[in-house]
């Protein structure tokens, strides 16, 4: 074991720890424990003396007798927690919301989101403790997702993980057909402690890297969602009958008569949701909202619910959409398309002219759509005064835009950012971008659901006083973090803003309503306005009630998508058990579904942005070396994110790069500070920084910052990656015993 290289101290501290911690019972000294961790060197041996004097003074080991020494008998705690590994090789393990450092050698190879018993040291003077892996307790089921590289001699999986920093050896019989270059998923089936690459299997092969349907089924399997439908659901499916019996009819409240229309995205093939109008003798106005009555069609226990319950959501990739639901119910039979009876689940209001609800009832109904609108067809009417049903559009939008005031004066915020989309061709290549706008008719729409979700909601849980509410679905948004709110106010107060930070949730959410409007078109309204996002609570499904906080309402549910959301078809269900007069539902089952929703929901919204990240450095790739003005929309220790403003793509300038100075992050500030010049670059900062790579396996773009005078900085050449004839790790030497 014998090893001339010097040895880094802190590497030479873990290696004596180790070595007494698992020998714990007996006393060394220095020559053996020097022997002992292949430190036999003069200069090795030196440093060991001095560090095992340092170790016993610090009282982290014990000396038991002079120059004789060993591990101290509460040297360390022995804890369970998560692994968390990195491709940077800063591993560590989360205990109670803590993370320790774990290096390399320490840890087993355990994998990112295994359960694992670790060891954790006790902290040296001026280091932080670290902790080392005993026993992986529960691995987690994990594929990763890469390109193969197969030549003569091996095969492995180079992976576009971010937690695996090591390549796949797989052999040559568990290929499963792949070929050189294709992308795959495989798993890991053996790491043994002596070898620093594991092997593993392929167990599917998506196509030929950089092909998009391969791609965009990548980024699926990374998270973990599914990106085919199982044959046998979709049989399944093909067996429903989609007819609607008189007998059936007979049970719901009929509204096939009355005026009623759907309005969605142009491209939108599964229509959930539809609006009715009717005036009534008193003048009012009777509006329904009908939704697509799913659960009649899909019941409990059936093969078709345990794949939705699964899912959790629909999952809306840049270029396609990954249903839920079987395309013969998402697409077909629940599908509110004009023309045909469809059953529907429904909440149905009577508002007066000031869009007061005087009355509202919740039930089944069938409906027959009269006209499939469009956004943009909707819209041309509601502006125009003229076409099909512009007097009912022209009606629905008054009552909306007083629907909205209502909300936004008892406190609803009223964030309108605009959203990034891409033309894309036959091949799923991105030619152009284009911002999603929300105009009337989408605001008519939105505030309408916003009405049946909120009336649905009160229904079960606004019970009267000295009475129990029975077990629901909520969708609640909890109060914004109050030390993020807190910084907020501090940097806003520096332009001259108010924000209030503590009193009622309505004084808040006006008081940063009034600042996002005032910020309109000033050099500082990006930076308050990300900050104020970002000040934001994330919304979740529960059966604990806390309200909606960025809605301003008391209850709230999601009742209006069936055919894309889970909870939904929770909702739907609950509501028709407790019309019949049921018992409460078992709020523990309900709550384990509803945290699984909220789960996969993060996955889905996690796939989609990175399918956007994807589709904007293709898109980009093709301008490389050409300059556009940007906005500072993030600051880091590894560089300051930059949002162009002609087409919203993101990406990063490395720290590295800026050579005019060394950079500290000021994270209260959301700021980076030069040392020598004292030069800050702030969150909304507005730049102007040219295109320096597009890494598509990352999925990042990499800006080059243009000085004031024009110039970029220090040039910035496009790194090709290196062709690759082994493994990465393979060369390594192995690990030592």
């Amino acid at each position: 074991m014998a090893n001339n290289k010097r040895f880094k101290k802190k590497d030479l501290q873990d290696l004596i720890l180790e070595f007494l911690q698992k020998q714990n019972k007996q006393s060394f000294n220095y020559k053996q424990i020097s022997f002992g961790i292949g430190a036999t060197n003069p200069a090795n041996r030196m440093d060991v003396i001095n560090l095992l004097d340092e170790l016993a003074a610090g009282d982290v080991i014990q000396e038991v007798e002079l120059g004789k020494y060993k591990a101290k008998g509460s040297f360390g705690t022995e804890n369970v927690g998560y692994f968390v590994r990195r491709s940077n090789g800063k591993n560590a393990v989360v205990i109670d919301d803590e993370m320790i450092n774990v290096a390399e050698r320490n840890s087993m190879h355990a994998l990112n989101g295994d359960k694992v018993r670790v060891m954790v040291s006790a902290a040296l003077r001026g280091n932080a403790p670290e902790a080392r892996v005993i026993e992986i307790v529960e691995a987690k089921d994990q594929t990763f997702i890469g390109t193969l590289k197969i030549d003569k001699n091996y095969a492995a999986l180079v992976t576009d993980s971010k937690f695996l920093a090591a390549d796949i050896i797989i052999p040559k019989g568990k290929l499963k057909g792949g070929k050189d270059g294709d992308k795959a998923v495989a798993r890991i089936t053996q790491w043994r402690d002596d070898e620093m690459n594991p092997r593993g299997e392929v167990i599917d092969i998506l196509g030929k890297k950089g092909e998009n349907t391969a791609e965009m089924h990548a980024i699926l399997a990374e998270f973990g969602l599914p990106y085919k439908y199982p044959a046998a659901v979709e049989k399944a499916a093909e067996k429903i009958d989609a007819g609607i019996t008189p007998e059936e009819v007979a049970k719901r409240e009929d509204f096939r008569k009355v005026t009623t229309f759907t309005i969605d995205p142009r491209d939108a093939k599964d229509f959930d949701d539809a609006l009715s109008i009717r005036q009534l003798a008193n003048g009012n106005w009777e509006v329904g909202v009908h939704i697509a009555d799913v659960t009649h069609y899909v019941k409990p226990n059936s093969i078709i619910e345990k794949e939705a319950k699964q899912r959790a959501t629909s999952v809306y990739l840049v270029d396609r959409t990954i249903p839920m639901l079987p395309e013969r119910l998402s697409n077909g039979i629940c599908s509110l398309r004009p023309n045909e009876e469809k059953l529907t689940f429904s909440a149905i209001f009577e508002l007066d002219s000031k869009a007061n609800v005087v009355n509202s009832r919740i039930g089944r109904t069938v409906i027959e759509s009269d006209r499939r609108f469009t956004y943009e067809e909707a819209q041309e009417i509601i502006e125009k005064g003229e076409g099909d049903y512009a007097r009912e559009l022209k009606v629905l939008n008054d009552l909306a835009k007083q629907l909205r005031h209502k909300r936004y004066e008892a406190g609803a915020l009223e964030f309108d950012r605009a959203e990034v989309r891409f033309e894309i061709d036959k091949d799923g290549k991105p030619v152009s971008v284009y911002f999603k706008e929300s105009k009337d008719a989408n605001k008519l729409i939105e505030e309408f659901m916003l009405l049946a979700n909120m009336t649905v909601a009160e229904s079960i849980g606004k019970v009267p006083k000295g009475k129990k509410a029975k077990s629901f679905v909520y969708r609640v948004h909890d109060n914004p973090d109050t030390e993020k709110l807190s910084n907020l106010s501090l940097i806003a107060s520096r332009f001259g803003y108010k924000i209030a930070t503590d009193g009622k949730a309505k004084e808040i959410n006006k008081s940063v309503n009034r600042l996002l409007r005032d910020v309109k078109g000033k050099g500082e309204e990006n930076m308050l306005s990300i900050l104020a996002i970002r000040s934001m609570a994330k919304a979740v499904y529960t059966t604990e009630n806390v309200g909606h906080y960025g809605l301003a309402m008391d209850y709230y549910t999601h009742f209006t998508s069936p055919i894309r959301r889970y909870p939904d078809m929770m909702v739907h269900r609950l509501l028709a058990k407790y019309a019949d007069g049921a018992r409460s539902a078992d709020v523990v089952k309900l709550e384990d579904e509803c945290k699984h929703s909220s789960d996969m929901e993060q996955l889905a919204s996690n796939a989609e942005r990175a399918s956007i990240r994807y589709k904007q450095v293709e898109f980009m790739r093709d301008r490389l070396g050409e300059v556009y003005d940007g906005v500072i929309s993030g600051v880091t220790e590894w560089g300051l994110y930059v949002e162009l403003v002609d087409n919203m793509c993101e990406g990063l300038v490395p720290i590295r790069d800026l050579a005019d100075d060394y950079y500290d992050l000021d994270e209260k500030n959301y700021c980076l500070v030069g040392r020598k010049h004292g030069n800050k670059y702030t969150l909304g900062d507005q730049v102007k920084v040219q295109v320096a790579r597009a890494d598509l396996d990352r999925k990042q773009l990499d800006f080059a910052l243009i000085s004031d005078s024009g110039n970029p900085n220090k040039p910035i050449e496009q790194r090709k990656p290196g062709k690759r004839h082994e493994p990465r790790n393979a060369k390594s030497k192995k690990r030592k015993k």
